[in-house]
This record gives structure tokens, C-alpha cells and sequence, in this order.
């Protein structure tokens, strides 16, 4: 609760007016300029992992602009974070998106208060990024609704209804409406390895930082790639608190692809998932602190379009979890 109350005194400070960033050095350079932008959907469902428990579906529309100057509201907030994301050609974007969490068992009607509380997420985000050939900085402000408004229950019964498998009966449990904002910077570096057969590798660590009502969080991870154009994009996209690649893609070649992996954790001050409603009474476990994802997966990219899959193993978010989650994340990109 006190981090979250942090919150707004935060934020204030990356508003106030800070001497530009450095110039750039050759390290540092930008990308070409990019005409076009790119439009995202990406589905995350644990059905690819063979259950239906825990963090059971996430799905996100999103988008990223051409590197071409900013809206004037954008504009003048992007000058003032030049103390944070340094140097790096520029693209704004928004997303919308909707998770939903579950109990292991959904056929009781009661559920078992040391089972994980239902709850649903829905949220639209606005976007700033900075990209150079090395690094990608990222700032993110979440807005949304935690409760019966984002519509989980709706979304995932209907579906159930329409596929012919049972609902799920314990919604009358889920998380109270709460009003919910985070805001969320992440910075990724890209680290050529070489190239062997014609064929690339390069590893690209990244840092993020969330606050909010939401999630507040620190985390770190890596992931290594193996292929071909790999400059088009810095992974791709995933749905948070996972460490996400970029929503955006500039291929330099017409055919690309590549296969990676990755580890990253999180050190976790907040989860409204699992310790339940900030200012209500609700249901709530006691969570675990530390809670780290292992990724695998393939990406394609031709013409503009880039296909990818990936899976993922994440270790127990609470005391009682009956061991760690597998789910999948599809993701489909259009350059126009």
C-alpha cells in the first residue's frame, strides 16, 4: 500500500523539465526512419498448456506509430522524459487489452479461500518509445478497471458457452471494482553474438519497473535469439508483467525468422490479483515475492507480417499454488 501510494508523487517527477540527453555516438545511432506503423494482436490462453487455472486468458489489440513526429500532447511529455530514455528515433502507441484469472478449481461455487481469487483486467494504454540500433526504452501509462466492469466473467462463460465446455461457477467471488493506473518503464539492450552459416545470435537483456494499484514490480530477464533479420523487431510482443519484445517491426529484409528463449523474474511489492482490493475487503492468498517466467518459441516475418509463438512455464505466484503454470502466447503483426 505505501508503494502505491508513491505512486503519484512519481509520476509528478517525471514531468518536471530535465536537461536534454547527451548526443548520440555512433553506438547509438538511430534506425532509418520508418513510414509505416504497425498493428498487433496477441492472444495468451493456458488451454495451450494443457490446463484451466490461474492466469486462464489475456488478449491485447495494439499499436505503433511510424517514427514521425508526436502529437503535440505527446510531444511536450516526451521532452520531459529525455532524463530517462535517452537518445533514439521515436514512436508513440496505444493498446487495448483484457486478463483474466481463475482458481484452480472452477466447478465449486464456493471457492476455496486459499485458492487464487477470480478477477479480470481491463485496460487501455498510451505509449512512448525510443529506439536505437543498441537500445530500446519504453514508458507505458496503464488505465483501466479491476472487478465485475472488466467483464471476466462475461467474456470467459460466453466463450465456454460457445466452444460446448462447462462455466465456470465462482465469479460471484471475483475482486470489487476498483479504478486502476500503473505506469511502467522498460529498457532492453541488443547484444550481437556474430554470425555463423549465415545465421545470427544475439542475447537482449532488459530491466522494467511497475507501479501502480495494479502491479508494482521490479524485473530482469534475458533472451537469446537465433536467425535471420533479426534488427527487425526486439522480440515479440507479450502481454505484462511479462518482459515484453516490441509491438513494432522494420524488417530490412523481405524474408526473416528466428527461434529464441529467455528467463526473467520479478520481485513483486504489489499483485491486486493476489493480495486483493487496495481500499476493499476482498479475497486474497498470500503471494510469493519472487516469481520468474522461462520462454521458448519461433518467430516468422515476411513482408511486413510477423507470426510468432511462444511458450511459457511460470513458477508459483502464491503459497498453495499447486505448482508452476504453462500457458502459450500467439501473436500476429501488420506493418501498413
Amino acid at each position: 500500500m505505501r508503494v502505491c501510494l508513491l505512486f503519484p508523487v512519481i509520476l509528478a517527477a517525471t514531468l518536471i523539465s530535465a536537461p536534454p540527453a547527451s548526443a548520440q555516438d555512433a553506438s547509438l545511432a538511430a534506425p532509418l526512419p520508418d513510414p509505416s506503423g504497425t498493428f498487433a494482436f496477441s492472444l495468451e490462453n493456458d488451454m495451450f498448456g494443457g490446463s484451466d487455472r490461474y492466469y486462464t486468458n489475456g488478449f491485447q489489440f495494439a499499436y505503433r506509430s511510424p517514427s514521425a513526429d508526436l502529437p503535440s500532447p505527446l510531444d511536450w511529455f516526451n521532452r520531459r522524459l529525455d532524463w530517462l530514455m535517452g537518445p533514439g528515433t521515436l514512436r508513440w502507441g496505444w493498446a487495448f487489452g483484457q486478463s483474466i484469472y481463475t482458481p484452480q478449481d472452477t466447478e465449486r461455487v464456493q471457492p476455496d479461500p486459499r485458492d487464487r481469487p477470480y478477477a479480470a483486467y481491463l485496460y487501455g494504454a498510451l505509449s512512448l518509445t525510443r529506439v536505437s540500433e543498441r537500445s530500446s526504452n519504453l514508458f507505458e501509462l496503464q488505465a483501466g478497471m479491476v472487478g465485475p466492469s472488466a467483464l471476466g466473467e462475461f467474456v470467459q462463460n460466453n466463450y465456454h458457452d460457445a466452444i460446448n465446455i462447462p462455466q465456470t461457477n465462482g465469479w460471484h467471488s471475483q475482486l470489487k471494482d476498483e479504478p486502476a493506473i500503473t505506469a511502467l518503464y522498460e529498457r532492453r539492450w541488443r547484444v550481437p553474438l556474430g554470425t555463423i552459416g549465415g545465421v545470427e545470435a544475439e542475447v537482449i537483456p532488459a530491466v522494467s519497473v511497475s507501479l501502480g494499484n495494479v502491479q508494482t514490480y521490479g524485473g530482469f530477464g534475458a533472451v537469446a535469439r537465433f536467425g535471420e533479420g533479426l534488427d527487425a523487431d526486439y522480440g515479440p510482443p507479450r502481454i505484462r508483467p511479462a518482459l515484453a519484445g516490441s509491438t513494432w517491426i522494420q524488417p530490412r529484409q523481405e524474408l526473416g525468422w528466428y527461434v529464441f528463449a529467455g528467463l526473467d523474474g520479478r520481485a513483486m511489492a504489489r499483485d491486486i490479483f493476489l493480495d486483493g482490493n487496495t481500499w476493499r475487503d476482498s479475497r486474497s492468498v498470500d503471494k510469493r515475492i519472487l516469481v520468474g517466467d522461462l520462454q521458448a518459441g519461433v518467430a516468422l516475418l515476411w513482408r511486413g507480417i510477423r507470426l510468432s509463438y511462444t511458450q511459457v512455464w511460470r513458477s508459483e505466484e502464491f503459497y498453495g499454488q499447486s505448482g508452476l503454470q504453462s500457458f502459450g502466447s500467439l501473436s500476429a503483426s501488420f506493418r501498413f
